[in-house]
């Protein structure tokens, strides 16, 4: 991992290595790393051999259920309204440096009261290909804004960070190699990660997965489910999955998140613990639920009896008169073919031969247009009435070349 840290205005300071950068980077372990890479792109069928009952892969159909909007309102601690939270998971396309499009996840999240903003592009096991954040926090005396972007660049993820405080702006610009960020969980990819835990009714035992911290630092962050609960909304009583995610920061305390989820992985309630406020939905939204797709209707092969079809029965007939009259009408026009076959038919029975395509080939030879003269006195190694392939072509680049 590299860093870079640039500061300008009135009060820049020069940046110090921390203990933080000279330890080991944390790791995501077994679980974590398992449960992301049973996630796989809409369209993809299970590999051989796998038991289709298995909960840990997810099927194609439950990723398509993923792809829904949802508004929370950010109300106070004592019920005040203070904004509007939205979130919006779609299916998207991403450019990368070379032009290639290629299908992923789009996630965007929204809050108005707060000005924090998230555009991201996922793969299919939520790795983060491109993502931008803004932030704006309106203190009284010194407002700050904060901007980061994740992009996947070859082989590694560059984070350029960007932190305004009044007329200081700090920059920092970090890269990750790529293989040490297996089971990195952005915060776009947490909320889809939510919606995949709640549609499963299942978070993975003892998994750490790794996250970033408010300053940017790669650390562990891990999920524990908090079982279900029967809560109020508006007029209704539904019954949620509760989820807490930590961020375990290397700095300072670690910060909890709870996650009040319905049943097809819509948000009913966030909660950040030791914040006084939250945010939750105002109505219950209309579930999701998965279609039964019914399998394929299998038609049997059935022989075709077309002379018990009286269509195809009448067409035949039509055919076959077409045909009769068409022929009677050809030998009428040409009674020389008539003759002809009358002859050949009248030599074949009184030579009887017993090779009867050479005796035909031997009786028609002499009407083709480039049959060589019969010689006066027949030799008795007598040439095979059949022409040779290779002739045939000479005397056809012959032709080509006199013409």
């Amino acid at each position: 991992m590299s860093s870079k840290v640039q500061s300008k205005g009135s009060k820049a300071k020069g940046h110090q290595p921390s203990a933080q950068e000279s330890l080991a980077p944390p790791e995501a372990n077994a679980e974590a790393i398992h449960f992301l890479n049973s996630l796989r792109e809409p369209g993809q069928w299970r590999r051989s051999g796998e038991d289709p009952r298995d909960t840990v892969g997810i099927r194609q159909e439950e990723l398509l259920m993923l792809f829904f909007s949802e508004a929370l309102v950010m109300v106070s601690d004592t019920g005040q309204p203070q904004g509007e939270l939205t979130i919006e998971v779609q299916m998207g396309k991403h450019k990368d440096k070379f032009g290639v499009m290629s299908r992923c996840l789009f996630v965007h999240a929204f809050s108005r009261g707060f000005m924090d903003n998230i555009l991201c592009y996922l793969s299919w096991k939520l790795e983060p290909m491109e993502q931008h954040n803004q932030e704006f926090i309106k203190f009284p005396i010194l407002p700050m804004e904060r901007k980061m972007s994740l992009l996947k660049h070859d082989d590694q993820l560059a984070m350029t960070r960007i932190v305004k405080e009044g007329e200081e702006v700090k920059t920092e610009v970090t890269s990750f190699p790529w293989h040490s960020i297996a089971g990195f969980v952005s915060e776009a990819a947490n909320l889809v990660l939510l919606r995949v835990m709640a549609s499963r009714q299942t978070v993975p035992s003892n998994a750490r997965f790794l996250a970033l911290d408010t300053e940017g630092k790669l650390c562990y962050s891990t999920y524990q489910a908090l079982g279900s609960q029967t809560i109020q909304v508006g007029h209704q009583q539904v019954e949620v999955f509760i989820v807490e995610q930590t961020v375990h920061s290397e700095k300072g305390i670690p910060m909890s998140c709870q996650f009040y989820l319905l049943s097809d992985g819509h948000l009913a309630k966030r909660i950040q613990v030791g914040s006084p406020g939250c945010c939750m939905v105002t109505k219950v939204p209309i579930l999701r639920e998965e279609d039964d797709i019914e399998p394929r209707p299998v038609f049997e092969k059935k022989p075709l009896l077309w002379e018990e079809d009286m269509e195809l029965y009448s067409r035949f007939t039509d055919r076959k008169e077409e045909l009769r009259l068409s022929h009677s009408s050809y030998l009428r026009l040409h009674p020389e073919a008539q003759a002809l076959i009358s002859d050949f038919l009248l030599f074949l029975l009184l030579r009887q031969p017993a090779d009867v395509v050479t005796f035909a080939a031997e009786y028609f030879g002499p009407f083709a247009k480039r049959h060589p003269p019969t010689p006066a006195l027949r030799s008795s190694n007598r040439p095979s009435p059949f022409r040779a392939l290779d002739l045939e072509c000479i005397d056809g680049e012959e032709d080509q070349a006199g013409s």
